[in-house]
């Protein structure tokens, strides 16, 4: 589980996050929802431990990412940008780098490696070099990076951002199969129709605040509206910087 309470971060002039807390459980995808610039990018910065927050607690698994760094992002997959994968490396290479990275032995990085190769299907290019690799491809071995330790949580920052309509469907067929597996997701989008189709919950945010959260059924319910896109401009007042 995934637990932010009362996070604010200030960055420059900007009050990036101002007092936002939510939770994200087990065996759900949590989703957060918002236009550019409400503070979703920063709040999975500092969930990751990339960003210090100013005042707040944000936990993984119970473990404050502030006091124990290490130990909460062993329990902490990041997805990267799939186009930023190193081209020169073979995905069985790249996978096994990061396995031992986040803290496995190197005959348990192997064994790992070799694991979520046959659980992603990536045994026919598992040795070839990402170079010239396609989007989907590129987009699997940067998941397999994410999972080969085995987290409980997963974190994504605009994951389908850049990727074709065949690799966005393969990307939302895994996050629901780790979903069925018991593990936390949390991503961020700005993508209306992926948060209404993936999401258990949403967080909808707005100046670095949550201004709702719930369900997509629940956040219509609360607003009187028949879709989650009416539901979150009836809760912010404009849908500008919301992909349909």
């Amino acid at each position: 589980m995934i637990s932010v309470s009362n996070l604010s971060k200030k960055i420059g002039d900007v009050q990036a996050l101002d007092g936002l807390s939510f939770h994200a459980e087990d065996g759900q995808i949590t989703g957060l929802l918002g236009p550019n610039g409400a503070g979703k990018t920063t709040c999975l910065r500092t969930v990751f431990g990339l960003l210090q927050a100013d005042q707040g607690i944000a936990t993984i698994n119970g473990i404050d990412v502030a006091i124990q760094p290490v130990e909460a992002k062993q329990q902490l997959g990041l997805f990267p940008d799939p186009f930023g994968i190193y081209e020169r490396l073979t995905p069985r290479e790249y996978i096994r780098y990061f396995a031992e990275l986040s803290g496995l032995s190197r005959s348990g990085a192997l064994d790992a490696t070799n694991r979520v190769i046959d659980d992603l299907q990536l045994v026919d290019i598992a040795d070839r070099r990402c170079k010239g690799f396609s989007q989907g491809q590129r987009m699997k071995t940067a998941l397999a990076q994410a999972i080969v330790h085995k987290p409980k949580n997963i974190v994504l920052d605009e994951p389908t951002r850049g990727l074709d309509v065949m690799s966005t469907r393969v990307l939302r067929d895994m996050l629901r199969k780790l979903k069925a597996e018991g593990h936390c997701i949390l991503f961020s989008s700005h993508v209306m129709q992926e948060v209404a189709s993936l999401c258990d919950r949403v967080v909808v945010m707005a100046d670095g605040k949550a201004v709702a959260i719930g369900s997509p059924q629940e956040l219509c319910d609360q607003t009187n509206q028949t879709s989650l896109e009416e539901a979150f401009i009836a809760l912010i007042g404009t849908d500008e910087g919301i992909a349909a």
